[in-house]
């Protein structure tokens, strides 16, 4: 997700998360008024006039936040300022360009997130010239990929090639570094002409408890995967919408904390996440999902916080047909969307779901089978890889119904993938491609009804 890890702890925006505490400081209202500012303008005809852009490649709007902020401090100097989507940056729009900041995330091995899939288009077109044009970027990784902020060093190298000039050196943010973060920060600042902004800091994490945690694969030849539910140590439960994240940072790696999709709302009284214990190459255990699987106990406390997923909500497309797709642990992401569109009363919800062997990895089984027969599930078509001799995923299932997949389309339907980025996702890009067609599916895409959450 965004790197997995580079969804920073720094990018949670929700203005209800982010507290009162903040805007008690009068540079806090400074800062305040130019985020509004600079969304403002943002708004506004992409033909409006704007000192600077400061354009973002988001997949789970990290950098899309950190834009907005970005913006809002060259606001406060008194710089017009635009935050951009990158899949809005086409090649007329960047020759007109005289000064750019970029905010690019990578995504999995290296690659553009999916709002910049067009854009990436453009890093292999020959005889641009940039000469013109001012830049920097702020790439957001983690170094645990072999491809460290690859996206950001490949576009920061396209520019430099292009002609374009640094207005400084490219920085590179591991999993939400503080220190690179202010880095930022300050030569933004000194661009705006102010130095005394207040420091982006992240909102603090809140002590929670595990309330219940079930094995949900007893017996399964894949690493054992729990159900845990959390609530908050000392006060009530927090707001969050479907498709959000959950920050877990565990006591013996604080500065590296794990992302989870939230699997329930909070109407239901507690948060639930669905954990794979995973294990690192030399087969220890992960420490964050070790701590919530095995190692906290009840009164132990968990270090959680929320952070708003906007591109994976349900939005504009909650009065939309839905086909939600996906494999393992990312059946969380997808039964949040399913369980606020069923309790809204949306009955046209269609689930596609893999893992391995139906009798020991039918995640959610009894609740699953329940709305469908129910009618709440329009649809529940399952993959299971194991359960004979050629294996057969969810990309098989959406060939085998790709007549029904055209139907929902064409009636208007949203579809949301969740889960592993490798195999599974490239799996069902490619099936919904030759089914609906590339530009088809990429119309989808820039329409805001193909949405992913894969890692």
């Amino acid at each position: 997700m965004e790197s997995a890890a580079a969804m920073t702890a720094l990018l949670t925006t929700d203005p209800l998360r982010l507290g009162g505490a903040l805007l008690l400081s009068a540079g806090w209202l400074t800062l305040s008024a130019g985020v509004w500012r600079a969304r403002r303008t943002s708004s506004r005809s992409d033909t409006g006039d704007a000192d600077w852009l400061v354009v973002h490649a988001s997949q789970t709007g990290s950098a899309e936040a950190l834009a907005q902020r970005t913006a809002a401090l060259l606001a406060t100097g008194g710089l017009a300022a635009r935050a951009l989507c990158i899949s809005r940056l086409d090649r007329g729009r960047l020759a007109s360009a005289t000064r750019v900041l970029f905010v690019a995330s990578t995504y999995g091995e290296g690659d553009p997130p999916d709002t910049a899939a067009r854009f990436a288009g453009l890093l292999t077109t020959a005889g641009i010239d940039l000469a013109h044009l001012h830049y920097a970027v702020l790439a957001l990784g983690d170094r645990h990929y072999a491809n460290y902020c690859g996206f950001g060093r490949t576009l920061d190298a396209w520019l430099a090639q292009r002609g374009a000039t640094r207005l400084f050196d490219r920085i590179d943010v591991d999993r939400g570094d503080a220190r690179a973060l202010a880095a930022w920060q300050h030569h933004v600042g000194r661009l705006a002409g102010t130095v005394d902004a207040p420091d982006w800091d992240a909102p603090a994490y809140g002590d929670w408890r595990i309330v219940a945690r079930t094995l949900e694969n007893p017996g399964s030849a894949g690493a054992p995967l729990y159900r845990v539910a959390l609530a908050p140590a000392v006060g009530a439960l927090p707001a969050w919408e479907a498709g959000d994240l959950a920050q877990v940072a565990p006591p013996d790696d604080p500065d590296h904390p794990r992302e989870y999709s939230i699997a329930s709302l909070p109407g239901e009284g507690r948060l639930e996440l669905l954990v794979r214990l995973q294990a690192r190459d030399d087969g220890s255990p992960g420490a964050a999902s070790s701590w919530l699987c095995t190692r906290a106990g009840g009164t132990d406390a968990v270090h959680l916080r929320l952070r708003a997923h906007a591109r994976f909500r349900l939005g504009a497309n909650a009065g939309r047909p839905l086909v939600a797709i996906g494999n393992g642990s990312g059946l969380a992401g997808l039964r949040g969307l399913l369980k606020a569109r069923i309790d809204a009363g949306r009955h046209d919800n269609w689930l596609l779901f893999g893992e391995r062997n139906q009798i020991h990895d039918f995640l959610l089984r009894d609740e699953l089978q329940a709305w469908r027969d129910s009618g709440r599930l329009a649809h529940l078509d399952l993959a299971f890889s194991r359960d004979q001799a050629a294996r057969r995923y969810v990309q098989d299932v959406l060939r085998d119904e790709a007549a029904r997949v055209r139907d929902w389309v064409e009636r208007g339907a949203a579809i949301y993938v969740c889960g592993s980025l490798q195999g599974m996702a490239g799996g069902v890009h490619e099936a919904l491609a030759a089914i609906l067609g590339e530009q088809a599916l990429e119309r989808l895409a820039n329409e805001g009804r193909y949405r992913r959450d894969v890692y």
